[in-house]
């Protein structure tokens, strides 16, 4: 596999095991500089900030912690690290890759397996753009790389966000990244289940294991295999069994009800919630919440990152119009201004009922704001504005967020298409609260 050369800071004490890496990494066509003390690599990068690509650095320093290095770098540089950590030291690589570390590796690990997380690293490091999967504001561009940086992992992930806002599209996107892509991705709604039923439906039953059980039922657990165990909206899980669930996640194996034989789990667990389920120890044990959130995502709601509005709506829209006989076509100019205002309480997932009802009721090969927002009256679409100078930049403001849609958050072909330049556009972004998209533009 060939993988992309960079060049690469590698801090590690150990002569034997450093020699080999250097070795090895300038077989595969990186630039590799080598440091033994954690005092030498601060000198090198704060004296060549922005010349390394990535840094993979050890936790355990003759002089100094690895967790020292990291955060003394990251006052001058934005430089990406790839953590070597020993058995002992994953909580403490955990929480480095929530402070803003590209990656960790446990040692010992095999070399294909070092290469593989290199280039990984190397794909997702700031000055690489991102293809905007699932948005084109930065805040999705980053859950984007987070995912993406994620899924090598075995760890737990916990996806918050308000409802609506694409948690199980991110899940699933997690998993179509993974090396799980092909195996099963099972998805239970936990809020959607009666209490009562959860624990059979999550574990399964044996035959007689109950009135009713009249047949063996595997569970989600033992169906999603190696693949994906997505417990969608965890902070309504009851508490009894919240603690099976933690009992699972630390032994490694279930039972099924009725059965005293332990079945192997080999799925990887990823939870999503709308609530602050960190907040409500009443409610959902704290022990567990750990656990779950070792590697963790945020979702911000759509009205905190407008650049996605017309951008999810064209998606939606294409996919509506496939399905469906319909005679609707695209979104108007004036249907776009509206959609721009509305401040979106259900998210993505009001705004795609809303096209799929416009699409359905419409006749117009143009969507109109009365097919999306029939509800609303002509003068409270438009909203009031006080003066030309509110109606200017509101114009303007709108104008950017469409020619950004249309230029998958491009800032550079966006300047082009709106006649100014990039300096310009930034300026404007900055002073109506726009996003940066793809900043990583040579």
């Amino acid at each position: 596999m060939q993988h992309n050369a960079g060049r690469i800071g590698l801090l590690e004490d150990d002569p034997i095991m450093g020699e080999s890496l250097v070795q090895r990494l300038s077989l595969e066509g990186h630039k590799v500089q080598w440091w033994t003390r954690g005092e030498q690599a601060l000198r090198e990068l704060s004296a060549h900030v922005g010349d390394f690509d990535l840094v993979i650095c050890d936790i355990r320093l003759p002089d100094m912690n690895g967790e020292d290095v990291f955060r003394q770098s990251c006052c001058e540089s934005s430089t990406p690290f790839l953590f070597m950590s020993g058995y002992g030291d994953i909580d403490q690589a955990v929480r480095l890759m929530r402070s803003g570390a590209v990656d960790f590796i446990t040692k010992p690990f095999e070399m294909a397996t070092l290469l593989d997380r290199i280039a990984s690293s190397l794909r997702s490091s700031p000055r690489d753009s991102l293809e905007g999967e699932l948005g084109i504001s930065a805040s999705m561009r980053h859950v984007e790389m987070v995912l993406r940086r994620y899924a090598a992992h075995t760890l737990p992930v916990l996806i918050q966000g308000e409802t609506g806002t694409g948690k199980e599209i991110c899940a699933r996107f997690l998993h179509q990244v993974s090396g799980r892509a092909s195996s099963p991705f099972m998805a239970v709604n936990c809020a959607a289940i009666p209490g009562e039923l959860l624990e059979s439906e999550l574990f399964g039953h044996e035959r007689g294991a109950f009135t009713g059980a009249n047949q063996l039922h595997r569970g989600y657990a033992e169906r999603a295999g190696d693949g994906i165990l997505f417990l969608d909206e965890i902070g309504d899980m009851p508490i009894p069994l919240q603690t099976k669930l933690l009992r699972l996640i630390e032994d490694g194996h279930f039972h099924r009800l009725g059965s005293e034989k332990p079945i192997p789990f080999k799925a990887r667990i990823v939870c999503a919630t709308h609530q602050n389920v960190e907040s409500e120890p009443g409610r959902f044990r704290q022990d567990l919440y750990f656990r779950l959130s070792a590697l963790p995502v945020a979702i911000l709601p759509l009205r905190e990152r407008p650049e996605d509005i017309l951008w999810l709506a064209q998606r939606f829209l294409d996919e509506i119009t496939e399905a469906r006989d319909t005679p609707v076509r695209g979104i108007s100019a004036l249907a776009e201004d509206v959609m721009l205002e509305h401040q979106w309480p259900g998210n993505a997932r009001e705004l795609r009922n809303r096209l799929e009802r416009a699409a359905a009721l419409s006749e117009n090969t143009l969507l109109m704001p009365i097919d999306l927002f029939p509800d609303k009256r002509a003068g409270h679409v438009a909203g009031s504005v006080a003066t030309l100078s509110e109606a200017r930049d509101a114009a303007e403001r709108r104008q950017i967020l469409r020619v950004l849609s249309m230029t998958n958050g491009q800032i550079s072909e966006a300047a082009r298409y709106l006649g100014v330049s990039r300096t310009t556009l930034w300026e404007k972004m900055t002073r109506f609260g726009i996003e940066g998209g793809a900043r990583s533009e040579n």
